[in-house]
């Protein structure tokens, strides 16, 4: 997320904080969720860049100087001897390899030898002590400074071992956690009872725990899995792991070692651990990442509260938290008018999410999203982005609530719009869904866009009305022996109709981009479009500032093609013409002949129609414009030119060419 300044710096921050702090105090004092794990980690990760950014904000009270909330007054006070500190996370390859570049330039010789890693535990943090080989205290993680004693409860957790074999001092760190099949058990006791469910198995465990009566957590099957071992200290991170497994400590049995020359196997088995992570029987929600060697780790110490030898490598989440730039109201194929949220890119669910459908005025009402707003996003099967919630608290000073009737006069001045009884969506008044249909397909095949020939008006109105064709999509499964089958067609012009479609699938990208129709979007600006971004998947994920660093592209147009973009319908529309074998094609067009000049036709000419003429132009890298300015190259003359162009022309001493003069620029 941009920040411009360090006063809207200094806001967000205080936002942030505040509604960190909260969150923290009911996930790990009260062990309630207020919103999900993966949402609060994008918070607190955009504050902590956001303090990288202006160090000197930087406050004792900030979340990312802390560790945890403040102990619960219901159990005794410990304090630990070592502190229990959480990592830092990272969220990318590139977090990653910057964390390792820091660390090298503050090692004598500069280099990191071995990595070691484990699955990142989604529990409750917990040290174990042992005194003369027999366990003797259990306490949670707390602030990181103190903890509370609960020794009781920890001693009913069956694979806790109660007498190990080492007779010296032994301090075990690891997480108490609950596997996802026992809590579907438990869930499933709470249904059958009428009771309420359980919001998640780390809640369940850390709350389970918490109890006054160990006998609640004895009922339960917690287990506990270890990941350090403070004393006895050995000389790598691996031989501590081969430690605790043999004084009878379960692990999660995911740790690997890495050299650092073969950095490379650690990012990818980071990928693969993310789809193999669904197959394990806890959750988790990352990998931690260490330097194997503990006196190195040891001696890097700490930055603010967390270590600078390790670092918490986090999933794609499956929620995030972004801004809500604009709201932008789409018109599909069937004259409804959706809204969609455009959004600060983020990432949900291993793709950079930059819009979310907003479905109808009721469900924009409901959330109340307002532009400006902060707002938690989630997919929808994993497909779709859509707004979970509103975080009102980080809503900026001065927002109004989004009008619905307003934004489509704003957005579509020359439509008029109803919204039909007992109905949601508003839709386009006086034109039907096959009305729109037909005028999409003969715009879409016309001589500016693909060029299909067999696809006129009376055709198109056959297809559609037939039921053969009920999307663009469609024209791409017709076969001949289907088209035959319709009055108007013969077998030869059938195969001629599906051969001149199949042609049709490798269309320059301008054309293509021409063809679907967007809003405000004719023939010059798909030449643009497509010098621009060069593939039509680039061009879907445009924000509304690159769009605004395009020539003749203003606010009203750059809307309409992020509303274009953002369309549920015209995305799967999209999807399902790649599916089909369309493969627009850009043709880089910078260094032909005609390239940088700008033309305008007035007049009738006799050699070519309008249409033609301007094609010619463009295909040897024109610009074709509507009117006379000081950038235009030449004003070419046919009869009965404009006597306005020509004024102007002659004003701005632009000069004209006529007929004769135009064949000679395209060659003929």
């Amino acid at each position: 997320m941009k920040t411009t300044n360090k006063e809207e710096a200094k806001a967000r921050i205080e936002k942030l904080r505040e509604l960190i702090n909260d969150y923290r105090y009911h996930y790990h004092v009260l062990d309630e969720s207020i919103m999900s794990e993966a949402a609060a980690d994008s918070l607190k990760h955009e504050l902590s860049k956001l303090e990288e950014e202006f160090p000197d904000l930087i406050t004792p009270d900030s979340p990312t100087q802390r560790v945890a909330g403040k102990p619960l007054d219901k159990f005794e006070k410990v304090a630990h001897k070592k502190r229990m500190i959480s990592l830092a996370d990272v969220f990318s390859e590139e977090e990653i390899k910057d964390w390792i570049s820091r660390n090298e330039k503050l090692i004598p010789g500069g280099k990191i030898t071995e990595f070691f890693t484990d699955i990142k535990m989604d529990g409750l943090a917990c040290a174990l002590k042992y005194k003369n080989g027999l366990f003797v205290q259990a306490v949670t993680r707390g602030d990181g400074l103190v903890g509370e004693d609960v020794t009781l409860n920890v001693r009913t957790i069956e694979n806790i071992p109660l007498k190990i074999s080492e007779t010296s001092d032994v301090e075990v760190r690891g997480e108490i956690i609950m596997f996802k099949k026992d809590f579907e058990e438990i869930q499933e006791k709470q249904r059958k009872l009428g009771e309420k469910e359980f919001a998640n198995p780390r809640n369940l465990a850390a709350g389970s725990i918490r109890q006054l009566d160990p006998k609640i957590a004895a009922s339960r099957k917690l287990r506990f899995i270890a990941y350090d071992l403070v004393s006895p200290n050995l000389p790598t991170h691996r031989e501590a792991y081969e430690k605790l497994r043999a004084l009878g400590f379960r692990t999660s049995n995911e740790d690997k070692v890495f050299s650092s020359k073969d950095i490379h196997d650690l990012f990818q088995y980071i990928r693969n651990l993310d789809e193999y992570r669904k197959t394990l029987p806890f959750n988790t929600d990352g990998m931690v990442i260490k330097i194997n060697d503990r006196k190195l780790y040891d001696s890097l110490g700490i930055i603010g509260k967390t270590p600078r030898g390790a670092v918490a490598f986090k999933f794609p989440a499956e929620e995030s938290t972004t801004k809500v730039r604009d709201i932008v109201i789409s018109i599909g194929r069937t004259g409804a008018a959706t809204p969609v949220a455009i959004l600060d890119p983020t990432e949900v669910a291993g793709s950079i999410v930059r819009h979310a459908s907003l479905h109808n005025a009721d469900e924009i009402a409901r959330l109340d999203v307002r532009v400006g707003d902060t707002v938690i996003v989630y997919k929808a099967g994993d497909i779709i982005p859509q707004i979970k919630e509103v975080l009102v608290s980080l809503r900026p000073d001065g927002t109004k609530p989004f009008d619905y009737e307003s934004a489509l006069k704003q957005q579509y001045p020359d439509l008029t719009f109803f919204r039909p009884a007992g109905e949601v969506v508003y839709r386009v008044k006086g034109e039907s869904s096959d009305f729109i249909l037909k005028r999409s397909i003969e715009y879409y095949a016309s001589k500016p866009a693909l060029n299909i020939e067999g696809l006129g008006e009376k055709n198109v109105a056959l297809l559609v009305d037939s039921g053969l064709v009920k999307s663009l999509p469609d024209l791409y499964r017709l076969t001949a022996s289907k088209i035959s089958s319709l009055e108007r067609f013969a077998d030869l012009s059938a195969k001629k109709l599906v051969s001149n479609l199949e042609k049709s699938k490798s269309p320059a990208l301008n054309k293509f981009i021409t063809a679907l129709g967007i809003r405000h979007v004719g023939t010059q600006t798909s030449i643009l479009l497509a010098n621009k971004f060069k593939s039509i998947e680039s061009l879907k994920n445009a924000e509304k500032d690159d769009l605004l660093e395009i020539p003749d592209i203003g606010e009203v147009v750059a809307e309409s093609i992020l509303a274009f973009f953002a369309d549920e319908e015209n995305l799967k529309m999209l999807d399902e013409l790649k599916s089909l074998g369309m493969n627009p094609v850009f043709e880089d067009l910078s260094k032909a002949p005609l390239s940088g000049n700008s033309y305008i036709i007035s007049g009738t000419l006799k050699s070519y129609g309008r249409e033609e003429a301007e094609e010619k132009l463009r295909n040897l890298g024109a610009t074709i414009t509507g009117s006379v300015t000081k950038t235009t190259t030449a004003l070419i003359l046919g009869e009965k030119p404009g006597a306005g162009k020509l004024k102007k022309a002659s004003a701005l001493n632009i000069p004209t060419l006529n007929e004769v003069e135009f064949l000679k620029l395209i060659g003929e």
